[in-house]
């Protein structure tokens, strides 16, 4: 073997010294480009990432909550990334492309993907201007670097790097449109702020959909993709600026505007968001983020889930704007000698009690008042309920299933009386203001909110009749509450706003419990329908329905409540509704539920830290906020008397 190789090294180096020197100069030369080729090919496109690698780039789609009528609430950010909302180009306005063409890639709809002329005419611009105007990388190498390369690959600043994001720049082309390459661009471009694309954004410097940009916006959004940190107009207004009035003689350098109509734009006043991607309904959105990790843990955060819900946006910022009047107006009396309530937090609920649909969930005035706890959702957290659960020991009462059913005619002594306890201790309950009325008529004690007949009526059902009955209607947290007793009639326990609303609409829908919901649909952001609510089958009745009418009649009676709270009282909307308060023995709590045929609303007015007001009650410190709001979202609509 050996021999055979030596005789074969001899006869090339036969050859060899047989070629003439322009000859092996030729194949020396050939040699050495071929190598030269090898390794250039090797240094451009080893690992060069596939096109078909392009949707692993993109930026995570946020998840969106809406309310009812499709307004945004808020966006979800995914744990490693930015918000971000895809649009199709037809829907981006054509300011924003155009602006973004003329700034970043004038020739784009020209060139494969690469173009030498537009290298050219960047570094001209940038030279004429003293700085970097106009970029040398095309959109479609833009895209290939931010969406193909690696993120360390990105930011080398090499020529190795520029010749591979050519080559995938021309590959990219080669696999998409023009108008795909450009709605990439515009959906995934970072805008600073945690805004991927232009939507996103639109939403994080002006509080508004992309569609509805103008010129001077469309122009100030081209002039940040070149560096978020520096055209920040959230943090640098005057660089951002400048960089907007570039992007604007670019534009009608480049024939897509007037000259005058870019010094118009040049001067428009920029209208801001308070702050980047506000939250409308905080506690709500809050309670529906929980919900959706709860129902859809993984798709909450990798698949941009578009969610509608229940809550009407109108009706929250209604609800908002009506307590903190009535908190500014407890506060502030103008009648001499009243003294401030103390009373600076509240919550409301408002619930359709036909089908359980929260239209409202407002957890306190304001959501970033530290000094109020506004954090602290009290449409959800546990407070004492006052006078509030009467209606439902009353209902219990005349349950027709009982032995001797009471009626709204049945006469109960309202007079000091003792009773014992089941812990076999004395209690005497005492009516507010130390009042007796002798004796009564049902009608009149549940209306005007006695305590002694109240007692009265649950020491003759049993405790236990009463807590399964609220637990039916949706109240569980007495159940689970050991402690309670005879004071139960009268707030001795713990109930949540939100249930509390979801029991009282047993009263208007003649008897059924209710599921309270939030969502109504969810889809992934290709429109795939993952949840739909479907009306719930009214098959779980809690109470007869001709009790539910009656314990209603009571409540909507102006005349019977005259004896406490007067004619025309806050309990009177001007139409039929039905209304009880409640409010602790220490004024720690006032409370108010109330409704019409088809909504029930709930109010709470407190202190988060549980310290006591100062002499108000349900009637003068919740029921104005609910006559208020009742109202004002009533408006127009017909009145519609209980069946």
């Amino acid at each position: 073997m050996f021999k055979n190789l030596r005789l074969s090294g001899q006869r090339l180096y036969g050859h060899w010294r047989r070629r003439s020197r322009r000859q092996k100069i030729l194949l020396l030369a050939g040699a050495a480009l071929l190598a030269a080729v090898v390794l250039v090919y090797g240094w451009l496109f080893a690992d060069l990432p596939s096109i078909d690698r392009l949707q692993a780039g993109l930026a995570l789609p946020s998840t969106r909550i809406y309310d009812r009528n499709g307004q945004l609430l808020y966006e979800i950010l995914p744990p490693e990334g930015g918000r971000n909302t895809a649009l199709p180009l037809d829907a981006i306005p054509a300011y924003c492309i155009q602006a973004v063409i003329a700034t970043e890639d004038a020739n784009f709809y020209s060139h494969p993907g690469v173009d030498v002329v537009g290298i050219a005419r960047a570094l001209w611009i940038n030279l004429r201007g003293g700085e970097v105007l106009a970029g040398g990388s095309t959109i479609t190498q833009q895209v290939a670097r931010n969406l193909l390369l690696d993120p360390e690959q990105r930011l080398e600043r090499s020529l190795r790097r520029k010749l591979r994001e050519s080559i995938l720049a021309i590959r990219l082309q080669n696999a998409y449109s023009k108008d795909d390459v450009l709605a990439l661009y515009l959906n995934q471009s970072n805008f600073g702020n945690l805004a991927y694309g232009i939507e996103a954004a639109a939403r994080a410097y002006f509080g508004k959909s992309a569609p509805e940009l103008s010129l001077a916006e469309c122009a100030l959004l081209a002039g940040v993709i070149q560096a978020p940190a520096v055209y920040d107009p959230l943090a640098n207004l005057e660089a951002a600026r400048e960089r907007q009035h570039a992007v604007l003689d670019l534009m009608a350098d480049n024939g897509f505007i007037g000259t005058e109509t870019a010094e118009v734009a040049k001067n428009d006043e920029l209208q801001f968001a308070a702050t980047p991607f506000p939250i409308q309904a905080p506690h709500f959105v809050m309670a529906v983020w929980t919900q959706l990790q709860r129902d859809f843990p993984e798709q909450v955060y990798t698949r941009g889930l578009e969610v509608v819900t229940t809550v009407d946006l109108h009706w929250q910022q209604a609800a908002e704007q009506i307590l903190r009047a009535q908190l500014y107006r407890l506060n502030n009396p103008v009648f001499p000698g009243k003294v401030p309530a103390n009373a600076h937090n509240g919550a409301l609920v408002a619930l359709d009690p036909l089908t359980g649909q929260v239209l409202t969930l407002l957890g306190s005035p304001d959501y970033f008042d530290e000094s109020i706890d506004g954090a602290v959702n009290a449409a959800l957290a546990l407070r004492q309920p006052g006078s509030a659960l009467k209606p439902f020991t009353y209902a219990a009462a005349m349950n027709p299933a009982r032995e001797h059913p009471w009626t709204a005619a049945t006469m109960v002594l309202d007079v000091e009386t003792p009773f014992i306890t089941r812990r076999l201790q004395s209690y005497t309950p005492a009516n507010f203001g130390l009042v007796e009325h002798g004796p009564v008529l049902v009608r009149e004690a549940l209306a005007s909110s006695y305590n002694i007949p109240a007692v009265v009526a649950l020491e003759d059902i049993g405790l236990q009749t009463l807590v399964e009955l609220l637990k039916n209607a949706g109240v569980e947290t007495l159940a689970e509450n050991t402690g309670i007793d005879l004071a139960i009639t009268l707030g001795g326990g713990e109930v949540r706003l939100l249930d509390l609303v979801t029991a009282y609409s047993i009263f208007p829908n003649g008897g059924y419990r209710v599921q309270p919901t939030m969502i109504l649909k969810v889809s992934d952001h290709e429109g795939n329908a993952l949840y739909e609510w479907q009306p719930p089958r009214r098959d779980t009745r809690v109470i007869d329905e001709r009790v539910a009418y009656v314990i209603t009649d009571i409540l909507s009676d102006d005349y019977a409540r005259i004896p406490s709270f007067g004619r025309h009282s806050a309990l009177n909307i001007g139409r039929p509704a039905a209304a009880k308060t409640g409010t602790t023995t220490d004024y720690r709590d006032n409370w108010i539920v109330g409704y019409t045929p088809n909504l029930v609303v709930g109010v709470w007015v407190g202190n988060a830290d549980n310290t006591p007001m100062t002499d108000i009650t349900g009637v003068s410190g919740a029921a104005p906020a609910w006559n208020a709001f009742m109202r004002r979202v009533l408006l127009g609509q017909p009145e519609l008397a209980f069946s």
